[in-house]
């Protein structure tokens, strides 16, 4: 990532007298010059200023097609202020549209500021370029009403009506300490390193305001959210999120996805964004691996080759569920594909951008490993809740996963240009 702007070559300078009194100027003039090279082996063709802009109508990691890698983190504001809230948001906004523009953070960032003063950026990304990098933030249900019932910041009023604890769906198996939160913070990228940059950087500018609840690590998109993308495989080998909304279908996206005006009278200030459902999904690795191939796609629908529907086609076939076999049903009444189907979901679409994970064991010889989803919708009461109400009943998945984290954000709209708008501000207007 390159300097910011507005950097001090008086600073610089200083910092080389320094060390050149401790008989290391050569080695001074040597880290002065920032080299932007991509992070990925044989990748020379990717240029410096990939990036994602920042500011827009609507949040960037939502629709933006997905990338290869995700850092996501859910914090705790630990003040009881609201100007100290304010202020972070403003402090994140200005650090996200440094670093998803490829800068380094701050005025300095993290070599050239004051030689006895923490850097102002962590410096693991020097070198990189942005990597297509989304930060998309959210906020929990406890910002608005804590779990003592308290209103630190004076915003119960403005709560959206959708925004609670999402219930506990038959089979859940919740990890108190992987669930909830008064903040979200996703950042996606195409370098892991760039994204984990991203979180790290904005839970150091949170510091003595917020602190991190959780996080989660993911690689391999589980889901295309473009056209232009080919379709992925989960950790259970079949291709995953064929019929998902894409960017190019607004209407669609209108639909479902983005949050209307007189939707919720009491958020108006939520008006362009929308909601954001996590889910941690543990994989019984073991046991499916040890599943025949025929009931393997007997449990999703799908033919685990080329990503068809099991009544026939190519992957973009739609499936046709009333399309009978020898022993009933080509796609059995308990396929995953059939019971996530807006066929059977009341005409409903989420818009999915999940990624694997594998945390290393579990302690007892598996593999902690699964999906971490995570999901937009415009209204969860509507669209999320009765479907994963629908799945946790019917679907045979089930014997296969377990869910074992759960959160739910509002997601606020873009900041539409650098000034003095910060993410979330149309929450704290009035």
């Amino acid at each position: 990532m390159s300097h910011p702007a507005g950097s001090s070559q008086r600073h610089r300078w200083s910092r080389r007298q320094f060390l050149s009194v401790a008989g290391a100027g050569t080695i001074a003039a040597a880290g002065a010059v920032t080299l932007e090279l991509s992070r990925h082996d044989g990748d020379a063709a990717a240029p410096r200023d990939r990036g994602v802009p920042f500011y827009g109508a609507h949040q960037a990691g939502i629709v933006t097609p997905a990338q290869d890698r995700l850092h996501f983190a859910a914090l705790d504001v630990t003040s009881d202020r609201r100007d100290e809230l304010i202020d972070l948001l403003r402090a994140w906004t200005s650090a996200a549209a440094q670093m998803t523009g490829g800068h380094q953070v701050g005025t300095f960032g993290a070599t050239d500021g004051p030689y006895l003063a923490p850097p102002e950026d962590t410096g693991e990304a020097l070198g990189l370029s942005a990597a297509n990098l989304t930060i998309t933030f959210g906020f929990g249900p406890s910002l608005f009403l804590d779990g003592d019932g308290n209103d630190r910041f004076g915003l119960a009023a403005k709560r959206p009506r959708a925004l609670r604890d999402l219930p506990h769906f038959p089979g859940d198996n919740l990890d108190a300490a992987r669930s909830g939160g008064d903040l979200c913070i996703q950042a996606c990228a195409d370098d892991p390193q760039v994204a984990v940059h991203a979180v790290r950087n904005l839970a150091r500018v949170a510091f003595g305001v917020a602190g991190v609840r959780w996080s989660q690590l993911g690689f391999g998109r589980t889901s295309s959210t473009s056209t232009t993308q080919t379709t992925p495989r989960n950790l259970m080998g079949f291709k995953d999120g064929t019929a998902n909304l894409k960017a190019e279908g607004t209407a669609l996206l209108d639909q479902f996805v983005w949050v209307a005006s007189g939707d919720d009278p009491a958020a108006a200030w939520l008006t362009g964004g929308t909601y954001l459902v996590a889910r941690r999904i543990k994989m019984h690795i073991e046991t499916w691996d040890r599943t025949s191939l025929a009931e393997q796609e007997a449990v999703i629908g799908r033919d685990k080759r080329l990503g068809a529907p099991l009544s026939g086609g190519d992957e973009l076939t739609a499936a046709d569920f009333d399309a009978a076999g020898s022993d009933g049903p080509l796609i059995p009444e308990s396929a995953h594909v059939r019971l996530a189907h807006p066929t059977s979901n009341g005409g409903s679409h989420i818009l999915r951008r999940g990624y694997n994970f594998a945390d290393g064991s579990d302690g007892l010889g598996h593999l902690a490993a699964g999906l971490f989803f995570i999901a937009f919708t415009r209204d969860p009461d509507q669209h999320f809740i009765p479907l994963q109400t629908n799945l946790a009943r019917n679907d045979a998945l089930n014997e296969y996963i377990q869910h074992t984290g759960s959160a739910l954000f509002a997601v606020p709209p873009g900041v539409p240009a650098a000034g003095d708008r910060f993410v979330g501000d149309t929450l704290f207007a009035g």
